[in-house]
């Protein structure tokens, strides 16, 4: 039977063409257009109208005026009106037409119409249990006041009764991620960024094939990058004649499509209510180190086991549901969460979405930084800061706190990897400690503090992370699996190399100079 599966998965999921094409009639192509259309127009200025030109140049500079008056009363977060202010003065016609591009949310209008339309009738799914907020507001006000203000943006309430695997590595969470769909019984709920074709998403494919024959419900709904960088356009067809339910989270649309920053970077696995995965794990064998990419993957993730689950199943219905299908929020959420009554501390599952007014993510992080006593450990393969999260670093650091940052030793692209060392040198000098993961490259996303508390999920320290994508993360207070998070770090930190004033002043001048070049486009990247 395994055989015929296996058969059957290999001539139904062969490779077939990707949408290449559709890159290059996104945002990208999009830009190259609009910067020809502003050269010809210009050519044009100076060969038809000459006798005129003065009276353009004083319209054009009226013009620029006005919008930078304009930006400057606008609500866009402070970096960004920099990158959006030094466009426009620089070259008037393109930085207008991006601007009035991105602003309009052209692909987004109905998306966010919906996505507030989804939260609003399902943000009471899940009611907050007033004795589990009781009893956490008197062993720790400060953690309370985060939780409410993590409830505000959705359907997150704080449980406990809920036990927590912390997996310091992705194969780690891969052996025992087979090991629990093995045991699905009633449904199988998969959101994940990247799905490759490889070792890993073909063990767990043999898997869902062999669960959807069984009757379970199988869903899987991964990131419409995917479209045009891994898989073929036609993949959710092919998955379907597995019997697998499939769904293509924002296909990129020729032009009219500013999916290019709304991605879904989540990564959420629920099985029965009863069971979650979260974390920075994608189903893809790099992440497991299947396939070496840029030298070892450091990659975390956690499974919940318990009453938190019921928050994941929430957010996978939620973005399932974007995409016009009505759910039935309280079939799935009647199966049982098999509460781990001896299980400590309190979890509070996640989601940021960038179509609200609220940066949960970003909050959450310097909340943990400014509450912090004693250290905070930190966990990001990328480090692209706008002035408050850099601000909140470097003041934890300023009062005391012991605050390490891990970065890759091995970059997985060069102009992120060199926007990141512009920050070094500040961030050093307010007592920040710097490390580099030599063997290779960190994706894990971790904050631990004090003991007795972090988060672990898929928000980086990036705009992409805080602004621009769909994220989710797994808050943990007091569980007893913190100690082994920061014995992990620890045992990490070993591998490192710290960043120190003189390796910083010696870098090479092309990576300070492609730093310092794409940080003015730093939040659009």
């Amino acid at each position: 039977m395994q055989t015929d599966y296996k058969s059957k998965r290999l001539n139904l999921l062969k490779k077939g063409q990707k949408g290449i094409i559709h890159a290059v009639f996104s945002r990208f192509g999009l830009m190259l257009i609009l910067l020809v259309v502003q050269f010809l127009m210009l050519f044009s200025i100076f060969q038809w109208f000459e006798e005129f030109l003065p009276h353009i140049l004083g319209g054009t500079a009226l013009f620029t005026v006005v919008m930078v008056i304009y930006l400057l009363n606008s609500r866009i977060n402070p970096t960004a009106k920099i990158t959006w202010l030094i466009a426009i003065m620089l070259v008037p016609v393109f930085g207008v037409l991006l601007f009035a591009y991105t602003q309009s949310d052209i692909g987004h209008r109905a998306l966010k119409v919906r996505m507030n339309q989804i939260i609003a009738g399902t943000k009471e799914s899940v009611p907050q249990s007033e004795i589990v907020m009781g009893r956490l507001k008197e062993e720790n006000p400060g953690v309370a006041l985060l939780a409410r203000y993590i409830q505000r943006s959705g359907c997150h309430p704080v449980y406990g009764h809920t036990a927590v695997t912390y997996f310091s590595l992705g194969e780690k969470k891969f052996e025992e991620m087979l090991r629990q769909l093995e045991a699905a019984k009633h449904f199988i709920f998969m959101e994940y960024f990247i799905v490759d074709e490889g070792l890993m998403w073909g063990r767990i494919l043999e898997i869902l094939a062999r669960k959807a024959s069984e009757g379970v419900d199988v869903r899987v709904m991964y990131d419409g990058s995917c479209e045009f960088a891994l898989l073929p356009r036609d993949y959710p067809k092919r998955l379907r004649s597995l019997g697998i339910k499939c769904k293509t989270f924002a296909p990129v649309t020729p032009f009219v499509s500013t999916h290019y920053n709304y991605r879904d970077h989540r990564k959420i696995l629920v099985i029965d209510g009863h069971t979650a995965f979260n974390g920075g794990v994608n189903l893809a064998d790099e992440y497991i180190n299947e396939r070496v990419k840029f030298g070892h993957w450091k990659d975390t993730a956690v499974m919940l086991k318990g009453e938190a689950v019921k928050s994941f199943t929430v957010m996978f219905l939620q973005m399932w549901g974007i995409l016009e299908e009505k759910e039935e929020y309280e079939h799935f959420l009647s199966f049982p969460a098999l509460p781990v009554e001896t299980a400590k501390g309190y979890v509070i599952p996640y989601g940021d979405c960038p179509l609200d007014e609220d940066k949960l993510g970003e909050r959450v992080y310097m909340d943990i930084l400014n509450r912090s006593l004693e250290y905070v450990h930190i966990m990001s393969p990328y480090l692209i800061l706008d002035g408050e999260m850099e601000t909140a670093l470097k003041f934890a650091a300023e009062r005391g706190v012991d605050v390490k940052l891990m970065l890759p030793g091995i970059p997985d692209k060069a102009v992120p990897y060199a926007l990141a060392k512009t920050h070094y040198a500040s961030l050093i000098e307010s007592g920040v400690k710097i490390y580099e993961y030599t063997p290779g490259f960190v994706h894990a996303k971790v904050f631990v503090s004090d003991s007795r508390e972090a988060v672990v999920g898929t928000i980086n320290l990036d705009y992409r992370s805080l602004y621009h994508h769909f994220e989710c993360a797994t808050y943990l207070y007091g569980v007893d699996c913190i100690e082994e998070i920061e014995a992990d770090y620890q045992d990490t930190l070993g591998k490192c190399r710290r960043v120190t004033p003189d390796m910083v002043r010696k870098e090479k001048w092309t990576v300070k100079l492609t730093g310092r070049l794409a940080k003015v486009a730093a939040p659009l990247m």
